[in-house]
């Protein structure tokens, strides 16, 4: 069994990093459509938005990155659920308010991610990075 499990914990590693580079390089592309985003969260000040917008996609090819190549893939991992944690609170908020926007993690403008899916599949790919966290080595 334990063969599988290192397997799949490869799998999970590079498939989860390979999403969050993704996700990462589309933003990086259009900064500020991804600022339009974060905006429709209505919980930045208007500099704010622009901020994380410059920042978090940087954060999210890093963490692609490590997770590809499997260099401090813990240390991604880690940081990949704490962002998803947070991503999952953010879109609840959203339910909360009863703000119909879209999530803004991947094509920005594209087709309309409504909450509830964006919620699940944030819940997935925690649970991918937990699993990525606690099986992978440092």
């Amino acid at each position: 069994m334990e063969p599988v499990k290192k397997h799949l914990t490869a799998v999970l590693r590079v498939g989860l990093g390979a999403l969050f580079l993704y996700a990462g390089v589309i933003k990086i592309i259009t900064p500020a459509a991804f600022a339009g985003s974060i905006a429709n969260y209505q919980v930045l000040p208007y500099a704010g938005n622009y901020l994380v917008a410059a920042i978090l996609p940087w954060v999210e090819v890093i963490c692609g990155t490590l997770l590809v190549t499997g260099w401090r893939a813990r240390s991604a991992a880690a940081l990949v659920a704490c962002m998803n944690a947070f991503f999952i609170v953010l879109l609840f908020s959203t339910v909360v308010r009863g703000l119909d926007i879209d999530c803004g993690c991947f094509k920005q403008g594209g087709e309309k991610t409504t909450a509830w899916t964006a919620i699940f599949r944030d819940t997935m790919l925690l649970v991918a990075a937990v699993f990525v966290y606690r099986r992978g080595t440092k």
